[in-house]
């Protein structure tokens, strides 16, 4: 597929792919000095691929905060009470692109063809709301059918945007980089994914140019319908896959660590060094992802590594997840966590003996798109435990009371700590687990934990999230000593 300089097809690849995520795509500095050109010597900066996010802040506003869910432009398009609201934060959001513009480039000839680009493409996506607005006045065309494939035009922005200047930027410093775009913009047809990755790339020389490729890529099969905004991870993933790489990469701001530096502090926390897939889903269960479940699926299948790796920290190794890894010596590799979390508990004393009981909840929060992170059962009473909205769950509510109509339906906010590893067959962790949470005065509101032993989950009060994570990273992982990795990668 992929070509050399003398137009022959390679059979075995020597390149990686690499993400780069919004945090680190915002200081090109780092992003050159420590990711591009590193020690590299000029001939030696070929043979990789890099998939890029948008800015830090950049999707926010097109789309809606990821964590507070303050509107941007497409919220405020989706709100058919807005009006015209979206059309001044589509104003907004070009003056927003074109200051990042004149950080990133000095030269005004640079700056102005940046501007060009990103500014063209706003207005080009501000005349397509504005027809697809007049359209839906009409009776016949519902705006609800065409809201995801604006989400879609929408998201790409942020990736063109970073994607382009990236390539201007290294361009001018004399490195032959190349824009690929896979936003779809005016495409004049619509392909699957792997066809359309396999197009872009067919012609790509790597051992003479960079390809700097847009996170987002538009496909038959709509990658926000199920990655929603995970969808560069499964652009990158499948590029990985389809060109064959050795190893894929993403360079994000921090170590994927022993748990939050943050909360437990930056001289006990270390890098894991190493862990497996299995580790890297039951992380994303909890909303911290190194990998989308559904993307790592392709690469562990093809047997492609994954190394997560510290942009600020070039020098380190990080950690490298592969699918066949499992700790010399069972332990606990990483405790992590969620807060905000809502358990749902179905009290149904009618439940007792008959099946199909989870089924009909389940499909209540599938019709909902709300995901659950855990569950408990007993004879009477099911509670899952879900990342979600309060918004989302009232709705959840509210229908669960209709399909059972005698039940009682409490919810509650709480907080889900676990300890992670690829290999906890420890005796007696479980009982200094508990042991460790029982002498900060923390209760257990719920605790689970599978015959497959990678992981152990507490249900505590949400005001008890940063303690409990500290005190289990005190008892499971610090006495270790580990130093410049939990098991060098």
């Amino acid at each position: 597929m992929l070509q050399d300089s003398e137009g022959k097809t390679m059979t075995s690849q020597q390149h990686t792919v690499e993400k780069i995520g919004g945090t680190s795509m915002s200081n090109y500095e780092a992003v050159r000095d420590n990711i591009i050109i590193g020690n590299r010597s000029k001939d030696d900066l070929y043979q990789r691929i890099f998939v890029v996010s948008a800015y830090a802040g950049v999707t926010n506003e097109l789309l809606e905060h990821k964590k507070t869910g303050e509107p941007g432009v497409y919220a405020l398009f989706a709100d058919a009470e807005s009006d015209w609201a979206w059309g001044d934060d589509l104003t907004k959001l070009v003056k927003f692109l074109t200051d990042i513009n004149g950080e990133l480039f000095e030269d005004p000839m640079l700056k102005q063809q940046a501007d060009q680009f990103i500014t063209d493409r706003v207005e080009g996506v501000r005349g397509c709301l504005i027809d697809l607005q007049r359209l839906c006045s009409y009776g016949q065309f519902q705006l609800e059918e065409h809201l995801l494939t604006v989400r879609e035009m929408l998201a790409g922005i942020g990736e063109a945007h970073s994607a382009f200047n990236t390539a201007l930027k290294l361009q001018q410093e004399g490195i032959n980089a190349r824009f690929v775009d896979l936003t779809g913009w005016r495409d004049n047809e619509l392909l699957p994914l792997d066809e359309k990755l396999k197009q872009a790339f067919d012609a790509v020389d790597l051992t003479r140019e960079l390809p700097i490729v847009t996170g987002y890529a538009q496909c038959k099969e709509g990658l926000m319908r199920t990655f929603d905004r995970g969808y560069s991870e499964m652009t990158f993933s499948r590029v990985a896959v389809i060109t064959e790489a050795r190893e894929a990469i993403i360079h994000k701001e921090y170590h994927l660590s022993s748990a939050d530096p943050n909360i437990v502090g930056a001289d006990k926390v270390v890098p894991l060094g190493r862990t497996n897939y299995d580790v890297a889903d039951q992380l994303a269960n909890l909303g911290m992802e190194a990998i989308h479940p559904r993307a790592g699926k392709g690469m562990r299948q093809n047997e492609i590594p994954l190394r997560v790796m510290n942009t600020f920290e070039p020098e380190h190794t990080g950690t490298l997840i592969t699918g066949d890894y499992v700790s010399e010596k069972p332990q606990v590799e990483i405790i992590a966590g969620a807060k905000g979390v809502f358990a749902i508990e179905v009290f149904d004393q009618d439940m007792q003996g008959e099946p199909g009981s989870d089924r009909r909840i389940l499909d209540v929060l599938s019709r909902f798109k709300v995901r659950f992170m855990s569950k408990d059962t007993n004879a009477n009473t099911i509670t899952h435990y879900v990342g979600s909205t309060l918004k989302h769950v009232k709705r959840v509510v509210k229908a669960l009371k209709e399909e059972f109509p005698n039940a009682e339906i409490n919810t509650r906010k709480v907080a889900v700590v676990s300890a992670i590893g690829s290999d906890m067959k420890v005796p007696g962790i479980l009982a200094r687990s508990v042991k460790s949470l029982a002498d900060e005065e923390i209760s257990i509101l719920a605790l689970h934990q599978c015959m497959r032993q990678v992981d152990i989950q507490f249900v505590v009060d949400e005001d008890d999230y940063e303690k409990a994570i500290v005190a289990l990273h005190g008892v499971l992982i610090e006495p270790h000593n580990h130093e410049y990795a939990i098991v060098a990668a």
